[in-house]
């Protein structure tokens, strides 16, 4: 499984994506799956990557929470359970890389 983090400096929630995914990893057994972090610093990066804001998770190349409109350097907003975030909930991280698995396996 290839996972990607996209983000960009002044997103307040990088991070906690970070973290709510290496917790979704560790609840399903793929502790050790690396997740790979890359920085979008410009307008032009944001349209190369196809970058629907910060922060973007990808699993082998593919948005689960997407599609998206419009790429750049915002702030991405989830629909999660609770409301709008601006990071997936861990349950719904669990529930992707479980579909994903499925896929695989």
């Amino acid at each position: 499984m290839d996972i990607e983090l996209l983000y960009f400096d002044g997103c307040p929630n990088w991070q906690l994506a970070r973290d709510r995914l290496a917790e979704a990893l560790a609840a399903t057994g793929n502790a050790g799956t690396p997740i790979r972090l890359r920085r979008i610093e410009t307008p032009e990066a944001a349209e190369r990557a196809a970058f629907a804001g910060s922060p973007t998770i990808r699993i082998d190349g593919i948005d689960p929470f997407g599609p998206t409109e419009g790429v750049g350097l915002t702030c991405r907003v989830y629909r999660t359970a609770d409301g709008p975030g601006g990071a997936p909930s861990t349950a719904e991280l669990i529930d992707v890389l479980r579909r994903v698995e499925g896929r695989q396996g």
